[in-house]
């Protein structure tokens, strides 16, 4: 096989992995499954992730952590009442790209951000603690071991919304 010949076939082989993929993403193969244990037990969100796919404003509350420093992310300010802040915070998340509200409480709100060409799926919680004057945020990836620092741009950007509000 002379080099050209063999560079056609590792481009085509290429453009097939790179169909493939899109295909099992649209399909929904790399959607994950939605965690169990999702939700607020005992004033604490659910701890982060252990490999670098996650955020969460309550990493230092989980001693030992593999990714406590890593994870740690400054949790968003509760502006006005419970029921402002809430609105604020669900207003802020819903505008990111790919967001679908899943579950809402009065200081809590479960958003997950499917991305748009592979379907990846995250999982974000937000929980209004109005005795720290905060709403404490974590955001992680389902699947893989990396999400090059998506979960916590969006957190960021979804904390520079509510300073526009």
């Amino acid at each position: 096989m002379d080099w050209r010949t063999a560079a056609a076939w590792f481009i085509a082989m290429d453009v097939a992995l790179v169909i493939a993929l899109l295909a099992a993403g649209q399909l929904g193969v790399l959607r994950g499954s939605v965690p169990s244990d999702l939700g607020v037990t005992g004033g604490r969100l659910k701890a982060p992730s252990t490999s670098p796919n996650s955020v969460s404003s309550q990493a230092n509350l989980h001693a030992g952590h593999p990714m406590q420093q890593a994870a740690m992310v400054a949790p968003l300010p509760l502006r006005g009442t419970l029921g402002q802040a809430m609105a604020q915070v669900r207003t802020a998340a819903l505008s990111q790209h790919g967001a679908a509200l899943v579950s809402e409480r009065p200081d809590y709100l479960y958003l997950q951000y499917r991305s748009r060409w592979l379907g990846f799926v995250d999982d974000a919680e937000f929980w209004a603690d109005p005795s720290a004057g905060v709403v404490h945020v974590r955001s992680a990836s389902r699947i893989g071991r990396k999400d090059f620092g998506v979960n916590r741009a969006r957190v960021e950007s979804i904390r520079k919304a509510l300073a526009a509000l």
